[in-house]
C-alpha cells in the first residue's frame, strides 16, 4: 500500500501497519481515543502498558513533551534511532498513549526514511509492535499480516534494519532509569 492509503486510513481512526527501524509496528492517530482503544483491542493488550509515540522530527517532539539541556545531550546523538526517551508530557493524548498519572510520554524519531515521511505527514503517531500481547513481534508486512490478518486494513511495505525493540530510558528520573534494554546502551 502507499503513503497515501495508509494517511487516508490513519485520518479515518484506522490501525496501520507501519515499518519501522526496530520491529514491524501498528500505529494509529494518538489524539483519536477510539482509534486507541481499537489499537489495544486488536493486541489484546491492557492499558497499563501505555503507548509510545514516534515523530519525524525534533520539532515534532518539541511539541509533546518538555526536556531539558541534559536529556536532549542524552538523547539527539542517538535520533533517529532505536532509543525511546521517557519524558515530562506537554500535551494530553487519549488514553493509554503515555501515563496521564505520572504525566509522562515516550517518545522516539525512527531511522526508518518510509516512516518518517509518513510522520512527516500525519504528524506523530502511537505505535507498537505488531503483534497479540505477550507474542513474538512481526518483524515485516508478511508476519504482520500472518498474524493479524485483514483486522489491519493498510500495511506499508518496506524494510527494517532492527529486529530488536528499541532501548527505552525514563529521563523524568535523576539518574535517568533504563526501562527497557535494547541495541543502545546508557
Amino acid at each position: 500500500m502507499s503513503l497515501d492509503a495508509a494517511l487516508v486510513a490513519l485520518r479515518a481512526g484506522h490501525v496501520v501497519g507501519v515499518p519501522t527501524d526496530t520491529v514491524y509496528g501498528l500505529a494509529v492517530d494518538p489524539a483519536n481515543e477510539e482509534a486507541v482503544r481499537s489499537l489495544f483491542r486488536l493486541k489484546g493488550r491492557g492499558r497499563h502498558l501505555p503507548l509510545a509515540v514516534l515523530a519525524a522530527s525534533s520539532e515534532q517532539v518539541d511539541v509533546l513533551v518538555d526536556w531539558t539541556g541534559a536529556a536532549r545531550r542524552l538523547v539527539e546523538p542517538h535520533w533517529p534511532g532505536p532509543l525511546t526517551a521517557v519524558l515530562s508530557a506537554r500535551v494530553s493524548l487519549a488514553e493509554g498513549v503515555g501515563d496521564h498519572e505520572r504525566g509522562t510520554l515516550a517518545v522516539r524519531i525512527p531511522d526508518h526514511d518510509l516512516l518518517r515521511g509518513l510522520l512527516a505527514g500525519s504528524g506523530p503517531l502511537a505505535v507498537t509492535s505488531a503483534n497479540p500481547s505477550g507474542s513474538a513481534p512481526a518483524l515485516d508486512s508478511v508476519q504482520a499480516r500472518a498474524l493479524l490478518g485483514d483486522r489491519v486494513p493498510v500495511y506499508l511495505e518496506g524494510e527494517r534494519r532492527g529486529g530488536e525493540a528499541s532501548t527505552v530510558v525514563d529521563l523524568t528520573s535523576d539518574p535517568p532509569v533504563v526501562l527497557r534494554e535494547g541495541p543502545i546502551s546508557i
